[in-house]
Formats: C-alpha cells, structure tokens, sequence
C-alpha cells in the first residue's frame, strides 16, 4: 500500500525553546497553538529549524510527541527524523510514525559524504522499515552531498516516499531579485545562520527565548538591529 501524501499549502519549520539548557515544553506548545491560530497548513517539529543535531534523542522524541498532541489533529506534521546513521534515521522514523505523526522529513545523510547509491539504499531501507510517508530533504549546502535527479526518481518508485524539500535553489537571492524590483521582501533572517534569527525574532514578539545551544550562538547586536527593523517593515513590530 502506498503512502503518498495530499498536503497543500505552506508548513512552519518550528524552533524548539529552551530555558535554562533545557527544552521549553510550555513555550513549545504555545507555538503550536499560535501557528495554528495564524493559518499554517503544517508544522515541521525538530528539523534544521528546530536544532535536531544538539538534541538528545530522548529530547527529540518528546518534542515529536508534543507537536502531535497539541496539534491534536487540526494539522498535518511532518516530524524531522534525518541522521547519517541508517538505523538512527529509522528508530526516529518508527518512533514518529508510533506517535501519530502523518509524515517524516529525512535529511540526506550529512558528513559521511555517501554514493548516490548509498543515498538510495539509506532511503530505501527506511522506506522498508516502516509505513510512513517519508519527505526526502535534499539540503546540499548543510550535507555536502547532493541527491541526483535519477537517485530520486529511484526512491520515488518506493511505497512510501512521498515527496522531496528541495533547498538546492539560492532563496536569497529570489528575495534580492523582489526587492530590487519594489516589492518588499524580508531577507534578514538569513544574515546569521538559523535558527538564531528567527529565534531572536520569536523573542521579541514575546514567544520564546532566543537562546541557542552550542555551537550555535546568539545574534550579533547588528544583526538584532537588521532582524528588528525588518519586523517593523513586516508590520510585525512598532
């Protein structure tokens, strides 16, 4: 049976909070909460966005959980379950797709730099180890690696690969195009790695804390500055 997917519309990446080092469950589900209340149409919990690489799997397999029941079914997730270890990449797969989640987004294994046969058999071999829908994240930038055309129309033969989130385009650069055309579009939460700058802007709309954990580090007083004048221009911030 195969698991494809009929999702639409524009789903949030969301940050994960901390307070004092640790996960922030109140401030976490209170994002939920507001990103339903805003109009997405999906949320992406532990992803880039949501620094999965410095949490524990115990801390990213409560924040899985946490989405799906405060979303409480009013929207899709899509729960981050990437790693450049095939079986960790499954054991977060079963674990979403236990808990209820509705898909999983699975990063190409970073640093170990695999064939395009490799990438096709780590996908592969989640796709066979369990029924959910699996999002392939094609992120060369981040995991050095880039899926060819071909390796993916392979997987897509697969029961359960269901999509792609291709970040191969230069984004910024469209925001640039737009801007230097009139229309105002906001490229400042690209200035300093993410999530800092969104976190920095969730904080000042009272959200979240904007700390990050290391290697991550907070925002430079001039990025702040840029990040908070474009909020104002968003209309989000006097």
């Amino acid at each position: 049976m195969t698991a494809r997917t009929s999702f639409r519309g524009s789903f949030t990446a969301l940050v994960t909070p901390f307070s004092n080092g640790a996960l922030d469950e109140k401030a976490f589900r209170s994002l939920v909460d507001w990103q339903i209340a805003e109009g997405t149409d999906g949320l992406v919990p532990v992803g880039t966005t949501g620094e999965s690489p410095t949490l524990s799997h115990e801390e990213h397999g409560r924040v899985v959980e946490w989405c799906v029941a405060q979303a409480k079914g009013r929207v899709p997730v899509i729960a981050g379950a990437g790693s450049n270890s095939t079986a960790e990449a499954i054991a977060f797969t079963r674990h979403a797709q236990d808990c209820g989640a509705d898909a999983v987004l699975v990063v190409t294994p970073y640093y170990n730099k695999p064939t395009q046969e490799g990438l096709y058999q780590h996908f592969k071999a989640i796709n066979d180890a369990a029924s959910i829908p699996v999002i392939i994240y094609n992120i060369p930038a981040r995991s050095v690696i880039d899926m060819s055309v071909d390796t993916m129309k392979r997987l897509f033969e697969l029961d359960n690969i269901a999509g792609v989130k291709d970040a191969t385009a230069n984004v910024v650069r469209v925001s640039q195009q737009r801007a230097a055309m009139g229309e105002g579009f906001n490229a400042a939460l690209f200035l300093e790695t993410s999530p800092a700058p969104v976190k920095y802007a969730l904080s000042v709309l009272g959200k979240c804390a904007d700390t990050v954990r290391l290697p991550m580090v907070r925002l430079a007083e001039k990025t702040k500055a840029a990040v908070r004048e474009a909020m104002v221009h968003a209309g989000l911030i006097n």
